[in-house]
């Protein structure tokens, strides 16, 4: 299973309306990005943020953004899908992205564990590590420079050096061409959609048309 995040841009239709309001003399409405509501929804975007309600983003340094988190299989399949706010970062939300693996099987449970988690250095923590070793999954997660220094700064105390698998690390870039083949649905790329529930809605429905492509016979 392969882990990454992509922020998306907004529509540039947001601004063009933005900008007609500003000539009309009309303000629009703003909000600030770290007051953007109450409500909090387990899918990662602020359910009450009047400013994702009305505009296809939330407000972020680079503009009307928001990012997607997901996971791959092998096959460049989405597994599960994350929508926060193009501010927020990654590592947070490893654990929710993993937690949202269900993949049906003909018979039985769910399957919810992957075999090995591959991730970039973005997500290398020490509580994603412990989070994997928990539940008895590989971490195929380069360590960040720093990480490796202070580790070694600290000697015996600062324990085993981190073992990563170059090799099947390499099959990570699956995760980039299924963002890829997310992205060649204009609705997705250019993020027209007004509520983030609509968004990740449309995200599901790509994911899905993906899925029974695959299981077609070629």
């Amino acid at each position: 299973m392969i882990l990454d995040g992509e922020v998306v841009k907004a529509l540039e239709e947001a601004a063009e309306q933005e900008k007609g309001l500003r000539q009309r003399g009309k303000t629009p409405r703003t909000a600030n990005p770290a007051k953007t509501g109450t409500g909090t929804n387990p899918g990662g975007y602020d359910c009450g943020a009047e400013y994702g309600r009305r505009w296809p983003g939330w407000a972020a340094l680079g503009g009307l953004t928001s990012k997607v988190h997901l996971s791959a299989d092998r096959r460049c399949r989405p597994l599960s899908f994350v929508l926060t706010p193009g501010q927020a970062g990654d590592s947070p939300q490893f654990r929710t992205v993993l937690a949202r693996i269900k993949i049906r099987l003909p018979a039985g449970r769910p399957r919810t564990r992957p075999a090995a988690v591959a991730a970039d250095k973005a997500y290398s923590s020490h509580g994603n590590r412990l989070y994997l070793r928990r539940r008895r999954i590989k971490a195929l997660i380069p360590e960040k420079t720093d990480q490796a220094a202070n580790r070694k700064n600290r000697g015996s105390r600062g324990g085993r050096p981190v073992s990563h698998d170059a090799e099947l690390y390499k099959q990570r870039n699956t995760a980039e061409q299924c963002i890829n083949r997310i992205k060649e649905w204009r609705a997705l790329a250019f993020r027209p959609d007004k509520t983030p529930e609509s968004y990740l809605a449309g995200l599901h429905l790509r994911g899905a048309i993906l899925w029974i492509r695959s299981l077609q016979p070629t």
